[in-house]
């Protein structure tokens, strides 16, 4: 954020001879602190070597609106490109820049206010925690075909990546991966808009709780031959088990006897060797003690001083003594009988058998038993479990229909004031006379449920209906379903119209749109770059866009080159300050005349007025989530 932080310094100061570009200068410094007190999340920093004509660049990026904007061919798409390869997507080695054997890209998050579980998901798939809210991502792939990616420096599959990225960033143009053409993900917006996820999650509540009872069930609805058969293996097995009279612990208690047993021979050998080098032999340690005793006796009564060495004597003599004694209880328990050696073998052979079928240690062959013995009971009272488990049954069923009618009549309320409000942001956008509808498609369940068994199957979690977003950006034709709608024009568009409305409901911080601006212009240009700063003001947005009314709408405004560089194409982005804007935005008006100029400062300015977060004024044609 400090580079957020210096670089409108640095703006302030360019434009501080000229008012206007001073009154435009602190609306932006005052937006992006604001909307940056609002984001969600952010992405901060986006690193790209050795892609496409890219050598080495680094974007840091700002809160809000980020207006992207160049010459056609300047090598705009490579940044969405870079954004959907450290997101997960496949790795094309044709994008590796020339010369080059590797290509990086790196991702650097402000997650500090990331509503999804990340720090719940890095800790269950082993990952780095984030130091200091920033979440790095990063992807390499070389030449060859070998492909690493890191989150936080920490090794990860392109899998965990692609999860990641479904949290982070919708990307919406020609190479995107667009949630909201997924139906289930477009049933999640109509419960978000509608505010009904306590009635979503009691519901999938009861449809784990019914998924339960019916595995138990199946596990007792069993043809006549087939529970004999269960009943006679789960009586073998508990029986076995129970003849065993198995304790947790024995195992090594048995296999040190065991082995005592089985070297009582030798063991007796050498404790009956050492009984003789110690009192028997006539070089016994005992006779030697004796000798020196008596060697030791003679000193002392020389000297009486030598008393202390005489002491230390006796004290050997009671440890050598001490040594005999314990020699000898050993010996006389290493006369093993031979019937206990048997009893031995045959325990541990009994061990090992039951382990190879029941499991790999003493305590899971005991709880192998414990489960054979419930099961047991249970198939023996089968009748009584089944009546059980279907009277809970018909409870959760009751229930069940309930919560899913109750939430698909709530659906269909919220259905018609979504529409409503989609509609009306698509006809600033350009599509005054289209449709726009939510088709839905609801199973029956229970006793209205026709299809053989149907009342049997457990419905998803996520209810009864199935959802379809459908347009028709033309009067006179049908809807189709979003994902069949062949322009990506049209199709970004009404992705920023549904992303409008449902701003404070989604919980995906990074939005990027390529194309959303393809056969527009006049009033509708501007409509989109409102709605673009509009998104800003609760998202990050980044938008490549080849129209200025679009970009002027932008608190940060980036432009992409392409120069020569060694006899080399290189790309190249830059964010502009001061006039630098204007002239780029009168470039993009056609020219860069006086006229031209003044038509981009005007935008500007118009731009400003809007860049105050709790500016309001359009809010008239934005249907929040119903009361």
């Amino acid at each position: 954020m400090l580079t957020a932080r210096n670089s409108l310094k640095a703006e302030l100061l360019h434009w501080s001879q000229d008012r206007d570009f001073r009154q435009i200068s602190f609306a932006t410094l005052r937006a992006n602190r604001q909307i940056q007190r609002d984001l969600l999340a952010m992405l901060t920093t986006l690193r790209i070597k050795n892609l496409a004509l890219v050598a080495d660049l680094t974007l840091e990026l700002q809160p809000g609106y980020n207006a992207i904007t160049g010459e056609t061919g300047a090598g705009k798409s490579i940044l969405i490109g870079a954004l959907n390869l450290v997101l997960g997507e496949r790795a094309d080695r044709a994008l590796i820049r020339s010369g080059s054997d590797s290509c990086t890209v790196e991702a650097v998050f402000d997650v500090s206010r990331l509503r999804a579980p990340l720090e719940k998901f890095l800790e269950e798939n082993g990952l780095e925690p984030c130091q200091d809210h920033q979440l790095l991502l990063k992807r390499t792939f070389t030449a060859t075909g070998a492909n690493r990616q890191f989150v936080n420096g920490s090794a990860t599959t392109l899998n965990l990546l692609a999860a990641l990225g479904e949290w982070l960033v919708d990307i919406h143009g020609p190479h995107d991966h667009q949630s909201l053409l997924h139906s289930a993900r477009q049933l999640a917006i109509l419960d978000a808009f509608g505010g009904l996820g306590p009635l979503r999650d009691n519901f999938a509540d009861l449809v784990r709780c019914r998924a339960a009872l019916q595995a138990e069930k199946a596990s007792l609805i069993v043809d006549e031959k087939t529970y004999a058969q269960q009943l006679d293996l789960l009586r073998h097995q508990v029986n076995e088990i129970a003849a065993a009279k198995l304790r947790p612990e024995e195992e090594e208690e048995i296999e040190r006897e065991h082995r005592l047993a089985s070297n009582a021979a030798r063991l007796l050998e050498l404790s009956q060797a050492a009984l003789r080098q110690l009192t028997e032999d006539e070089t016994s340690l005992a006779s030697q003690a004796g000798a020196l005793g008596r060697t030791l006796q003679e000193l002392k009564r020389l000297d009486p001083d030598a008393v202390c060495l005489f002491s230390l004597h006796e004290q050997a003599l009671s440890f050598l003594r001490d040594l005999q004694s314990d020699l000898s209880h050993y010996a006389d328990k290493l006369d093993i009988d031979p019937a206990r050696r048997q009893w031995l073998e045959e325990r541990l052979d009994l061990i090992q058998s039951l382990k190879r079928k029941y499991g790999a240690t003493l305590p899971d062959v005991i709880g192998f038993g414990d489960e054979a013995r419930q099961k047991l009971q249970n198939l023996e009272m089968r009748d009584a479990e089944l009546e059980r488990i279907n009277g809970e049954l018909g409870k959760t069923d009751a229930e069940l229909k309930r919560a899913g009618e109750e939430l698909s009549a709530q659906r269909r309320e919220m259905i018609p004031k979504l529409s409503k409000a989609v509609a009306g942001q698509l006809a600033d956008l350009g599509f005054n006379q289209s449709r726009f509808d939510i088709a839905v498609v609801s199973t029956a369940f229970g006793a209205e449920a026709t299809a053989p068994h149907s009342a049997l199957r457990t419905p998803p979690s996520t209810g009864f209906d199935q959802v379809e977003f459908q347009f028709a950006p033309n009067p006179g034709e049908p809807p189709r379903p979003l994902r069949a709608i062949a322009s990506s024009g049209e199709m970004a568009r009404v992705m920023l119209a549904l992303k409008t409305v449902l701003a404070a409901q989604d919980d995906i911080p990074v939005l990027v749109f390529d194309e959303v601006d393809a056969n527009v212009g006049g009033e509708t240009a501007r409509a989109v770059g409102e709605k673009m700063r509009r998104l800003g003001e609760q998202r990050q947005v980044l938008c490549i866009t080849h129209l200025a009314p679009v970009a002027a709408c932008a608190s940060a405004h980036y432009i992409v080159t392409k120069e020569t560089r060694l006899l080399r194409t290189v790309t190249g982005i830059r964010r502009l300050e001061g006039k630098e804007r204007v002239t780029e935005l009168a470039r993009m008006l056609g020219g860069r005349t006086e006229a031209a100029r003044k038509h981009a400062e005007e935008l500007l300015r118009e731009g400003a007025a809007c860049w105050n977060p709790s500016h309001k004024q359009d809010q008239g044609s934005t249907e929040s989530r119903p009361t």
